[in-house]
């Protein structure tokens, strides 16, 4: 049995019998951090929730993190004096892993895209990942996703901060994982292109797994405009709302 707690953003905690393991910590206190946009979507300082009360339970037995990249809304300074003081075991991309270091944490694996290695009695492969259209995709860096496969567990593709690429299709059509998390909140900033996935290309990327997707990076920057609400109105005109679960800040799944 598989258990998913959503904290927040891109938050989240996956459970097994076993381990705890804690996907890209935003841990710092609503409204920390200054706005990412001023006129393309409202200013407001970030994140613009705050933490749920009940994640504090599951953070305290967190066995180890992953770390997609480095970006504030996915590692802020309350999430690095976490994982520093409870010394967390951390697997990222081979091109964080000295920075990472460097700002004190325990990096005990490190990947390349496409590399396969040992993971918790099973595997873990590095996946690339674009971080936004364009020329944008550039100055916003090194990002990898995660296709993940444990002992008696389902298979998960964490496609991380990303568009729709070659790479994306390959793990949905040819790995077949049977959850994905997808980062859904058509993030853009007041220039440029949108930096995750747009609209018609969450649909063709639901469309095109045979798995579970459950959308995350939604309501809690305020540069993602796409809520909840919107994004369960689109798939279900699609005729794809069965395939996806949209949890808020807090909820918990469980996949057998």
């Amino acid at each position: 049995m598989l258990k998913i707690h959503h904290i927040r953003n891109a938050s989240m905690i996956l459970e097994t019998e076993k381990d705890i393991i804690l996907i890209d910590p935003m841990l710092g206190e609503q409204g920390v951090m200054p706005t990412f946009t001023l006129f393309r979507h409202k200013a407001k300082r970030n994140p613009t929730v705050p933490l749920p009360d009940n994640c504090n339970l599951i953070l305290e037995k967190v066995t180890h993190c992953l770390i997609t990249h480095q970006h504030p809304d996915h590692i802020d300074s309350k999430g690095v004096q976490f994982l520093i003081e409870k010394n967390i075991p951390i697997t990222c991309s081979i091109k964080d892993e000295k920075a990472l270091m460097k700002r004190g944490l325990n990096v005990v694996q490190a990947l390349k895209h496409w590399d396969n290695q040992p993971f918790l009695g099973g595997t873990i492969e590095g996946i690339p990942a674009r971080h936004g259209y364009g020329f944008v995709a550039k100055p916003m860096g090194n990002v990898i996703g995660f296709y993940i496969k444990l002992p008696d567990q389902k298979s998960i593709y964490l496609s991380s901060d990303t568009i729709y690429t070659d790479a994306v299709d390959k793990v949905l059509k040819i790995y077949n994982p049977e959850i994905s998390v997808l980062a859904c909140g058509a993030a853009q900033f007041d220039l440029f292109k949108q930096l995750i996935m747009n609209v018609e290309d969450i649909l063709t990327f639901v469309k095109n797994t045979s798995g579970k997707v459950i959308a995350n990076h939604m309501e809690s920057i305020n540069h993602c405009p796409l809520t909840r609400v919107e994004l369960r109105r689109i798939l279900t005109s699609n005729g794809l709302i069965n395939k996806v679960f949209i949890p808020e800040d807090g909820e918990s799944i469980t996949i057998d």
